[in-house]
């Protein structure tokens, strides 16, 4: 309900800031954990949903109701995730696979009040690093947000049949990687 009240106040350009502070309101917890399973780092978490509203602010009056708007705020959050550890892996000449440094993100003793320091989450978190970049995405959009497969599909703009593939391959990467951890 509250969604349509946000879609019908982006139908008209003057209500635009009321709808972008509902938006915000609404959405920026559930945004900011969706940004930091895939970043993993709260600092970058934060710089990354910020990054996101701005893209939403700025991109509002292309929201044209095509697709619900919450796939279309994770998407934009998505895509800002992922070109953040692009960017951040080229700019670090870090490879694809070194995930050494958000491991010891994981395994750091200072308190962290997003993430719970208990040693089955932090299981979870590394064999979620042991990912790719979209199978991370898939299985913490199916797995975390429990999203049916057609809604993953318009975020990621990813066939059903792909994602159900890329997300089976993603659960056996993470059994095998606990059945060693």
């Amino acid at each position: 309900m509250k969604d349509d009240a946000i879609i019908e106040l982006l139908e008209n350009p003057e209500s635009h800031e009321k709808a972008f502070r509902l938006i915000l309101s609404s959405y920026k917890e559930k945004i900011y954990y969706h940004i930091r399973k895939i970043v993993v780092d709260h600092d970058d978490a934060d710089d990354v949903t910020q990054e996101t509203f701005i893209k939403i602010w700025r991109n509002l009056d292309k929201f044209r109701g095509d697709s619900k708007l919450y796939t279309w705020l994770y998407r934009i959050a998505t895509n800002e995730a992922l070109t953040f550890l692009q960017k951040k892996r080229k700019d670090m000449s870090v490879s694809i696979d070194d995930n050494e440094m958000l491991v010891a993100t994981l395994e750091s003793p200072q308190s962290d009040t997003y993430l719970s320091g208990d040693e089955i989450q932090i299981k979870l978190q590394k064999a979620l690093l042991e990912l790719t970049d979209k199978q991370r995405v898939v299985f913490n959009l199916k797995y975390f947000e429990n999203l049916k497969y057609e809604e993953i599909a318009e975020i990621t703009d990813t066939s059903v049949g792909g994602l159900k593939a890329t997300y089976h391959f993603a659960v056996k990467k993470i059994e095998e990687y606990l059945s060693r951890a």
